[in-house]
């Protein structure tokens, strides 16, 4: 049961950005930003405020006129040491964080050693430093009876019902296998399309981070080929 508390059948289930769905069109989300305490800068055609502690510049991408994605840069750029600082201090921001999770790796996966050359990596090997992490199912959009029709859908396609109600030892392991292969599969399907992510970017010999939150229901799928 400690699985159906993060499984949702999550329909239009978005991004959010501050609390803010990524959504909608491009003049509304500007609004939206300039209630949470953006200042639009019109030059750049993007927002200047403060982020998790640091000042950042908030940019909005959009197709078909619908917003898919906040970019969020910071303002100021660092050396090399306090980059490493920055990416591995929000990578243990993010896994200690319970409204986000990783499918297919841990936060060691992305941590950045003390010896690592960033420099050399990615000038000379083109190496990404970048870390992915999903936002977890709205509570309010669950739909905990598809997904147990959905498990007990699995379980059948194995066992009789009789074997479900009064299973062996082996029976119950296997059961017990299918149920967290299932559950993987529910909980991918519900966040697939709610992905954030940073990397380290790079300019002139200085680095910034750059983050994504993106709403892939609205990102562009070849529709327009």
């Amino acid at each position: 049961m400690m699985f159906f508390s993060l499984m949702a059948n999550a329909q239009k289930d978005v991004t959010k950005f501050l609390g803010i769905p990524v959504d909608g069109y491009k003049a509304e989300m500007k609004k939206k930003l300039v209630d949470k305490g953006f200042t639009y800068n019109a030059r750049n055609d993007c927002f200047q405020g403060e982020f998790n502690g640091y000042d950042v510049n908030v940019y909005i991408a959009t197709n078909n006129n619908k917003v898919w994605r906040i970019m969020v840069c910071d303002a100021h750029s660092c050396g090399e040491g306090d980059i490493k600082i920055r990416f591995n201090h929000l990578c243990s921001q993010f896994s200690r964080n319970k409204n986000y999770f990783h499918m297919d790796s841990v936060e060691k996966d992305f941590i950045i050693s003390e010896n690592e050359n960033i420099s050399y990596e990615m000038t000379i090997n083109n190496k990404r430093y970048q870390a992915s992490y999903y936002q977890a199912p709205d509570p309010e959009k669950m739909d905990t009876l598809v997904i147990q029709n959905r498990i007990k859908d699995a379980l059948l396609k194995e066992f009789t019902q009789e074997q479900i109600d009064n299973p062996t030892e082996k029976q119950a392991e296997e059961m017990r296998q299918i149920l967290a292969k299932e559950t993987t599969n529910v909980i991918y399907e519900a966040v697939k399309n709610k992905s954030v992510w940073f990397m380290i970017t790079e300019n002139y010999g200085k680095y910034y981070i750059s983050m994504f939150y993106d709403n892939e229901y609205n990102h562009s799928d070849g529709e327009d080929l």
